[in-house]
């Protein structure tokens, strides 16, 4: 197996700590701006960056097929430990290439990943994730904004930007959201939310 790019010490030393900080928000309240663009299930989602499991778990449980991405080893061990059974396939794989995950999928989602691409991998991977989606299907990508802490690889990144790549990527733009506070109390930072669609 080749190895896994994009795993950061922080999220594998933090993992325990992060389940209950990203479990104690609801996906509900995370996307709420997003969800009546959702599909209706059974549809096929691709959960990148998936984290400790909440957004996968919750799509299931809305009756839709997950695959669920994500790098870090141990954030997938408190994922499977905190939704057993959920029905969730868990892939080791990272952007911009996803070597693993195989398509077409009707809903994309990156949940708090974009913003970690460094400049010159985002093009590739929104190519990429261009390419995962079915015809009509979604790229839903929520982004904190702010100055980028310290501890982990993490970028500024405007909506904008992510509209122009996806267009590049022949993906056209459906919502831009303001999202405002963090949901965690967090005052220097906020969210927007981004959805794009293929065709």
């Amino acid at each position: 197996m080749e190895p896994i790019t994009g795993v950061q010490g922080y999220y594998a030393e933090s993992a325990e700590r992060l389940g209950e900080v990203y479990e104690s928000v609801s996906f509900e309240s995370v996307h709420g701006a997003l969800l009546d663009l959702l599909p209706d299930a059974p549809a096929r989602v691709l959960d990148v960056g998936a984290g400790t499991g909440r957004d996968a778990a919750a799509l299931t449980g809305r009756g839709f097929t997950v695959d669920a991405v994500e790098p870090v080893a141990e954030l997938r061990g408190v994922a499977e430990r905190l939704h057993p059974g959920s029905g969730v396939r868990w892939l080791a794989d990272a952007l911009p290439d996803l070597r693993r995950a195989r398509g077409p999928y009707d809903v994309v989602l990156l949940s708090a990943v974009w913003m970690h691409l460094r400049p010159e991998e985002r093009p590739r991977a929104m190519r990429r994730l261009a390419g995962l989606l079915a015809p009509g299907g979604l790229l839903l990508i929520t982004l904190r904004r702010g100055v980028p802490p310290a501890d982990r690889l993490m970028f500024d990144i405007a909506p904008e930007e992510v509209a122009g790549q996806g267009a590049e990527a022949g993906l056209r733009p459906l919502r831009i959201v303001a999202e405002g506070a963090d949901r965690l109390g967090r005052d220097a930072v906020r969210w927007n939310s981004v959805a794009l669609q293929l065709g």
